[in-house]
């Protein structure tokens, strides 16, 4: 057990479906796992496993920003084993054509958060997925039916933009805004693990449309089908 998770060990599944919000992951686990259990429910993080066409996954909430999903999915790393995890969660649009509720797939996280420093490398280190995992989730999409583009996410430790900076990283072709997978990929690459982020789009910056806080929550469906099945793909490697 850690300060954050007071799940035995054995607990979690080598697949984690991490969403930010605690309310999402109980909408997962209730959805689509068979007898989801509640195995960690510190500061009301819920954390459940349960199984996906027979395979063992596990679905656990990450919180709000970097330093907080830093913490958790390093201690699914370190302290229970875990082998994938698939941030799932929502983004901001940077182009246009991109509808409410569409999904992407982060190939690699620009940043402006300072996360990697804390490794020393002199230099500027490129947060990018496991090409495993990627691959899987292609070829989920493509089996569900679902147009899902790949390429760079924005990760930012700031979720107002008050100097008005996104509108650079849209000049560079950024797909989406979020504010958690370059921390979740550092992770993934220093304890030798494999990590993806799949993001549902809840607004578009170039657009102005949003959805709800309830449609944030319950929806985004095609988003979680892809992250399941590629749990089912990923079980045997």
């Amino acid at each position: 057990m850690t300060p954050h998770n007071n799940a035995p060990k054995g607990a979690f599944a080598k697949t984690v479906l991490m969403p930010g919000d605690p309310l999402r992951a109980k909408f997962i686990a209730e959805t689509f796992l068979e007898n989801p259990k509640l195995v960690n429910n510190v500061r009301g993080v819920q954390g459940y496993t349960g199984t996906y066409k027979g395979v063992p996954v596990s679905v656990m909430a990450s919180g709000m920003g970097m330093p907080s999903i830093g913490i958790y999915s390093y201690e699914l790393y370190t302290q229970y084993d875990v082998e994938n995890i698939i941030r799932v969660g929502s983004a901001g649009a940077m182009r246009a054509d991109m509808e409410l509720g569409s999904v992407v797939a982060g190939m690699g996280a620009c940043t402006n958060s300072r996360y990697a420093e804390q490794y020393e490398l002199g230099g500027t280190f490129a947060p990018i997925c496991d090409f495993d995992l990627l691959t899987a989730a292609v070829e989920s999409a493509k089996e569900l039916g679902v147009k899902m583009p790949v390429g760079n996410l924005y990760s930012s430790d700031t979720f107002y933009d008050a100097a008005n900076r996104n509108t650079r990283w849209i000049k560079m072709g950024v797909m989406a805004v979020e504010m958690e997978a370059a921390a979740l990929y550092c992770n993934a690459a220093y304890t030798g693990k494999r990590a993806l982020a799949i993001c549902s789009i809840s607004d578009n910056l170039v657009t102005g449309m949003e959805l709800s806080p309830e449609d944030r929550q319950n929806t985004f469906t095609n988003m979680m089908k892809i992250a399941l099945e590629i749990a089912v793909k990923m079980e045997n490697k």
